[in-house]
């Protein structure tokens, strides 16, 4: 799993905007729905799978 140059703006993305950032790592998958359910219901549950799915591909 090598570190690319635009994981860093995704890591940002995923603190201020959890979905955003899910959603340029994954697209329109089961990944992203299931982080904006995750956010609607607390907003740290969001941040914490959307570092997961980036730091994961």
């Amino acid at each position: 799993m090598p570190v690319t140059a635009t994981d860093p703006l995704k890591i940002i993305l995923a603190i201020l905007l959890p979905p955003v950032g899910v959603f340029t790592e994954v697209g329109f998958k089961g990944h992203f729905w299931l982080n904006i359910l995750l956010t609607i219901l607390g907003y740290i549950p969001g941040i914490i799978h959307a570092l997961y799915v980036i730091l994961k591909h």
